[in-house]
């Protein structure tokens, strides 16, 4: 039996900690601050990045060097006989493109897995990998299941300020302007390719409410899920700030007791575009062959 090592970067969420405790390997996001290089949990904390970030800094996202991932290839397969890399989607990044490039060097050993999903979404197939590699499964078995559950979920987010879709060119001044005095909060979905708009509405309360519709509309018509969602993983997220998203996690839990969902600060590559004080919530659907009570 093939000993399988599971790769993902820092955009899963999966801090340092937790891949040493679960026996996960993390490459971290490299950021640059003002023209300083920094990578994600590793000289760059989350506290740190949302000070930059409502100072002003300028800050862009970059994809780790070529060098460093090859680095860690060669390092675990001094243990392990493949790797099953999960890189953040395709849509959203080009490190995807360049670790299927590389991987070609390594036909066999190392299976790059394009399977459309960032942040929680991306941390729960991670934790899915890890399960079947532990279950004996080899690489080139676990990436073809995560593909063919690659587009079966959703992530739908809102957010406190319009001001850093501004300034990351994703909405125009005009637009940033217009929506601030109407006190408009757009509701955003992230689908597998991309980060895209949903819904304008005008408070909290409407997006948390049009947030849980989406969800539920999806989790019927997408993914073919019970009125319990049984079949479905929920998980929420945020940025900046902790409290609001307990109060949203409190609403979904009235309506769905028997999930305990996951809980994490969004990943930094979405948090720079979005700004503090978002929300969000998410679905994945369950794979038919793990045990969801023995997930990490």
């Amino acid at each position: 039996m093939s000993r399988v090592a599971v790769i993902t970067d820092s955009n899963s969420g999966i801090t340092q900690k937790e891949a040493e405790k679960h026996g996960i390997f993390v490459i971290p996001m490299p950021f640059y601050i003002n023209g300083n290089l920094h990578f994600e949990d590793i000289d760059l904390t989350q506290e740190q990045f949302y000070k930059e970030l409502e100072n002003d800094a300028d800050i862009s996202t970059s994809q780790p060097a070529v060098g460093d991932i090859l680095d860690l290839w060669n390092k675990v397969l001094e243990e392990y006989d493949q790797i099953v890399h999960i890189p953040m989607s395709s849509g959203l990044s080009g490190s995807c493109e360049t670790a299927a490039m590389l991987a070609k060097d390594y036909e066999g050993k190392v299976f790059v897995v394009d399977n459309q999903r960032i942040s929680i979404t991306q941390k729960q197939s991670v934790y899915e990998a890890k399960y079947l590699a532990d279950q004996g499964m080899d690489a080139a078995e676990i990436k073809k299941i995560l593909l063919e559950y690659k587009m079966e979920s959703s992530i739908y987010i809102t957010l406190e300020t319009l001001k850093y879709l501004k300034k990351g060119g994703r909405i125009t001044p005009a637009a940033a302007a217009l929506g601030t005095i109407l006190k408009i909060k757009p509701v955003l979905q992230i689908q597998g390719e991309k980060l895209d708009a949903f819904s304008k509405v005008r408070s909290l309360k409407q997006a948390k409410t049009t947030m849980i519709e989406a969800i539920k509309r999806d989790c019927e018509t997408r993914f073919d899920a019970p009125e319990d969602l049984s079949n479905m993983v929920l998980m929420m997220a945020y940025t900046g700030e902790r409290e609001e998203i307990e109060l949203f996690r409190k609403e979904v839990n009235e309506l769905y007791p028997e999930h305990k969902m996951m809980v994490d600060p969004l990943s930094l590559s979405v948090s720079c575009h979005i700004g503090p004080g978002a929300i969000a919530i998410a679905c994945t659907k369950k794979l038919p062959m793990i045990d969801y009570s023995k997930l990490i």
